[in-house]
């Protein structure tokens, strides 16, 4: 678990990190350096879950030694799929990272949404949607790791 008090925002307290994958995780259905090991470093204090349609149909072998739990959305309604995922785990304990539109919802929805905005781009909606924007998955995830860049960012 992570707790996280930012002057004149908000107090959070993240047990979960949800994460779309394509996109975030993900370039062309392969993880992006240097994810796996800022997972692993995240999952000594949060659960993970990826959610994901599965469009290049490679993330169960791209994530299978990863302390995560995968679930593979169906094409349609991914959107409300998410945020509706991110409800059942108690969104206001979560962490959400994202890039697409179809993040938009989960991003809004959690204590912390995070855009990433890198080489398939960014919804527009999901960057209004976020708390915070970053240029790679790996900034976004050090966000987690170091908890002190979001008391920078976030504070009044």
């Amino acid at each position: 678990m992570l707790e996280i008090s930012i002057p004149g925002y908000k107090k959070l307290t993240i047990k979960n990190l949800i994460l779309d994958y394509n996109g975030t995780l993900a370039c062309d259905g392969r993880l992006v350096s240097g994810v796996k090991e800022r997972l692993n470093t995240l999952a000594e204090k949060l659960k993970i879950y990826v959610l994901t349609a599965d469009t290049f149909g490679s993330v169960t072998s791209e994530v299978k030694e990863l302390p995560l739990e995968l679930s593979i959305l169906p094409r349609d309604n991914q959107d409300i799929n998410k945020l509706e995922y991110i409800e059942g785990l108690g969104k206001q304990c979560c962490a959400a990272i994202g890039n697409g539109r179809n993040d938009m919802l989960m991003l809004k929805g959690a204590a912390l949404g995070i855009a990433v905005f890198q080489g398939e781009g960014a919804a527009a909606q999901a960057m209004l949607s976020a708390d915070v924007v970053c240029t790679s998955i790996q900034d976004a995830l050090d966000l987690l790791i170091n908890p002190m860049r979001l008391v920078a960012t976030l504070r009044s």
